[in-house]
């Protein structure tokens, strides 16, 4: 009965160091960053990739007039692969990448007075059989006995898991990303409404009082009547 309690924390134990290695050697390169486009500046940012994966980027302009910027990619080499002209969303996917640090760029220099709040995400995937994870995998190894259960089996659920909680991740973070930017057209659009529907009653105001001005100077006769 010892023996047995003995080897379920054994196992348990197991498990637990194997999930926290899974965690550290698969830990995402994916990256998303909001950041503040000044009026007429470029921003450019850089991301390191592997021969032969793949590079997913997609932005989101969230914030300011017109909500649109003008949006590049370039290769290491400085090849230009992706060029979009005044767009205020966009997905991208480089594939295969070659190794080095491919540049993504916005572009506001065609607006001289309103900047732009932009969001964007850049998902990574090597090309399987690359990952340093799968090294470590194999240098594990696969334990005689442990309760009948295989390290492969171990291996294919854990990565299961990790992969659809990272995709969850993204799709949280790309849905808030539009949400803000809703949020923000809204607030653009009531403060638009405010600004014309007091615009329109003042003037208004303004023709009625004129207009009831007008009328009594009809009225109003100054000259001297002599009897």
């Amino acid at each position: 009965m010892l023996d047995t309690c003995c080897a379920t924390w054994v196992f348990i134990a197991l498990l637990a160091s194997l999930c926290v290695e899974a965690t550290a050697f698969r830990q995402s390169q994916d990256s998303e960053f909001t950041f503040l486009l000044p009026a007429g500046r470029t921003e450019c940012f850089f991301q390191t990739t592997t021969r032969n994966g793949t590079m997913e980027v997609e932005y989101q302009v969230i914030a300011g007039a017109g909500m649109d910027v003008d949006f590049t990619i370039y290769t290491p080499d400085g090849f230009q692969v992706v060029w979009e002209f005044r767009r205020s969303d966009g997905v991208h996917m480089v594939e295969p990448t070659v190794e080095g640090d491919y540049q993504i760029c916005f572009d506001n220099t065609f607006s001289r007075f309103s900047e732009k709040m932009v969001f964007f995400e850049v998902i990574i995937e090597a090309q399987p059989g690359e990952a340093n994870g799968d090294d470590e995998w194999a240098g594990l190894g696969e334990p005689e006995s442990l309760l009948e259960y295989k390290l492969e089996d171990i291996r294919e659920s854990i990565d299961v898991v990790h992969r659809r909680l990272e995709k969850s991740r993204q799709m949280q973070t790309v849905l808030r990303a539009w949400e803000a930017r809703d949020r923000n057209l809204l607030e653009d659009n009531l403060w638009r409404v405010s600004f014309w529907s007091c615009s329109c009653l003042v003037v208004m105001l303004v023709v009625s009082l004129s207009q009831v001005y007008t009328v009594r100077r009809f009225f109003t006769d100054k000259r001297r009547v002599y009897s």
